[in-house]
């Protein structure tokens, strides 16, 4: 019999709240974080607004001696771990450290870093790059310190799949600890992607909105004027418990974990297959996984990142997967208000829906107007809706064809 796995923390750092509960109030409320870019001059970029965190003080949670040695994406894993330990209440002993992992995905890591030596490496030599360079850039590193800062043994990965990074790190996480090899896990996804190389890199791929006299609006998934996504930044990190484990230090249950599934497009290195096969097997096989019907999955998180072909592409899979139940299937997405996290969608994303299973209330899709043709979804516009949420998906689709889909569920004893 496999083990359950349950949620006992969230910690969400995004565009729209530093801080688990302010991150949920602004979502709930429908605020908008997409914002003209301030990280660098964008003068000249094609797109130029993004998703950026304001006011962030990496000091308030590393030390000054440390700083140095990370990148901006290392910087939000850390925060998120912090309110997520708070919430679980997990403390490490040297009893349990050896079966509590660390497993946190990005799809870029380190660009800003990147960036930053290379210019100095141009300007002042190879000398002048500093020898935290490389341990400050590479992706597993936000995993890594992670598992420093909470002394956490177990497993210590991360996922580099795009945007499907975050996601992929949590379902990997439930495997671990369901099939016995942790019992507690530190996982999610983390990007810092603000940056010249990466806004003109997505730039030149006509992949962001060029609404940059109207920020506010930009982020717009399935809305007949959508023009590309929104840059955004910030980490979400869960801690996943198998549930005697919590059970035996009375942690609080946010959600419980039931189902994983992943699949490969195997079509394009950008775009999916028109009819969303991929889309429509990797929900199907997180929701065999679980279990369950089709007819019992209530919330869909969509990836919904306000592109014209994806939107579509996702919308198309739903009504395929979930036939006459998807006319009454509520969907939204977040990334209208965050942005697109890239690697750390999955794990912002995750997060949300653990809060919206345990409050019962599922966010909004904000800058809806007119849905577009082929986009025949309740989109769940505005404003957030109250509503009984027993079992919600959330979805994650990346370059190169890479997917992922959870299924959490209502906790109850039994």
């Amino acid at each position: 019999m496999q083990r359950r796995v349950v949620v006992t923390g969230v910690g969400l750092v995004s565009p729209v709240g530093v801080g688990t509960e302010e991150c949920w109030t602004a979502l709930l409320e429908g605020r908008n974080g997409i914002d003209t870019i301030t990280h660098f001059d964008a003068t000249g970029f094609p797109c130029q607004i993004a998703g950026e965190i304001k006011n962030f003080d990496p000091l308030d949670f590393v030390s000054k001696k440390d700083v140095r040695k990370m990148g901006r994406f290392t910087f939000f894993a850390l925060a998120a771990s912090e309110f997520a330990m708070a919430m679980s209440g997990l403390a490490v002993t040297p009893e349990t450290a050896p079966r509590i992992g660390a497993y946190v995905g990005s799809g870029i890591g380190g660009f800003d870093v990147i960036e930053r030596e290379h210019e100095k490496l141009l300007k002042s030599g190879p000398r002048r790059v500093t020898p935290f360079f490389i341990p400050a850039a590479i992706v597993n590193l936000a995993s890594g310190h992670v598992s420093i800062r909470w002394n956490a043994q177990g497993p210590n990965s991360a996922t580099a799949t795009a945007c499907t990074s975050g996601a992929h790190a949590v379902g990997d996480s439930f495997r671990l600890i369901q099939q016995g090899y942790a019992d507690a896990m530190i996982c999610g996804g983390a990007e810092a992607a603000i940056t010249p190389m990466s806004v003109a890199g997505f730039g030149a791929m006509k992949a962001l909105s060029t609404r940059n006299d109207d920020p506010a609006n930009a982020s717009r998934p399935w809305d007949i004027d959508r023009d590309g996504f929104v840059v955004g930044e910030g980490a979400g990190i869960l801690i996943l418990e198998e549930l005697e484990f919590a059970r035996r230090r009375n942690a609080p249950v946010v959600a419980e974990l039931v189902g994983y599934g992943m699949s490969g497009d195997a079509f394009h290195i950008t775009s999916p297959a028109d009819d969303g096969d991929g889309a429509v097997r990797v929900m199907r096989n997180a929701i065999e996984d679980a279990g369950i019907a089709v007819t019992e999955v209530d919330y869909v998180n969509s990836h919904g990142t306000s592109t014209p072909v994806g939107d579509l592409v996702e919308s198309r899979a739903m009504e395929r997967l979930f036939e006459d139940h998807a006319q009454n299937l509520p969907v939204s997405s977040t990334k209208s208000m965050t942005g697109h996290l890239l690697g750390g969608a999955g794990g912002l994303e995750a997060g949300i829906v653990s809060l919206a299973v345990r409050d019962q209330i599922a966010p909004p899709t904000i800058n809806i107007g007119q849905p577009g043709p082929g986009c025949n979804l309740d989109y769940i516009p505005g404003a957030a809706r109250q509503m009984e949420i027993e079992y919600a998906l959330s979805n994650s689709f990346g370059f190169g064809g890479t997917n992922g889909t959870l299924v959490f569920r209502r906790f109850t004893e039994s």
